[in-house]
């Protein structure tokens, strides 16, 4: 499973567009995940918005995560959920999941994302990597030693998350990040598809200067 660009949906940042267009948006530019985060919509209506966005990746054959709602994501038959550290617990979530579902953590630590690993994480998601003003509760960035530090003591697939920009993208694959995470980079641009194409080319080289 690739999880070289990661679009995270934010109608707040979105230009009016609604987490669909925007997931169809991201796909065109080269998306291979696409998470729906929405902490204000009533369950009714974040299940309208995750069935949409399911139809969009089915399509385009991305991957698509809804944030936090186990409930959601099973009933829109999404490929998988992604838990923070104060959220429902892994290994919880993954005695009620199918077979195949995939459980994404954000981990803040290197003490964190080897315990999510253990609890059967699929992938670990440092957060926040840089200093980030799309999620008022973030805290400080991390750092780029912080995700080296972390790469060298999982073999799980590791993504980068918060303050990813284009200018800092190399260096975030340089760290040892098999991908990265991003709100405002794609979905706060004026032409989203633009947006992620750029960020996939960008990671496509990084990861080629790798080699």
């Amino acid at each position: 499973m690739a999880y070289d660009l990661y679009v995270i949906t934010d109608e707040g940042l979105g230009r009016g567009l609604s987490h669909a267009e925007l997931a169809r948006r991201a796909v065109a530019g080269g998306a291979d995940v696409v998470q729906l985060r929405d902490k204000r919509l009533p369950g009714r209506d974040l299940l309208a918005a995750a069935s949409a966005i399911r139809e969009v990746t089915y399509d385009a054959g991305a991957l698509f995560i809804v944030n936090d709602r186990l409930d959601v994501a099973l009933a829109a038959d999404a490929d998988g959920i992604h838990l923070g550290e104060s959220d429902l617990p892994i290994e919880h979530a993954r005695r009620i999941a199918p077979p195949g579902f995939i459980i994404g953590a954000s981990v803040g630590s290197v003490t964190a994302a080897v315990r999510a690993g253990i609890e059967g994480a699929d992938y670990v998601a440092l957060s926040p990597t840089f200093s980030t003003a799309s999620k008022d509760d973030a805290g400080e960035g991390h750092g780029l030693a912080m995700l080296s530090a972390v790469r060298a003591a999982v073999s799980l697939p590791l993504v980068a998350i918060g303050g990813i920009t284009p200018d800092n993208v190399g260096d975030v694959i340089a760290a040892g990040a098999d991908g990265v995470a991003v709100i405002s980079a794609v979905v706060g641009e004026d032409d989203v598809t633009a947006a992620a194409r750029d960020l996939r080319s960008r990671i496509a080289a990084a990861k080629a200067g790798k080699r």
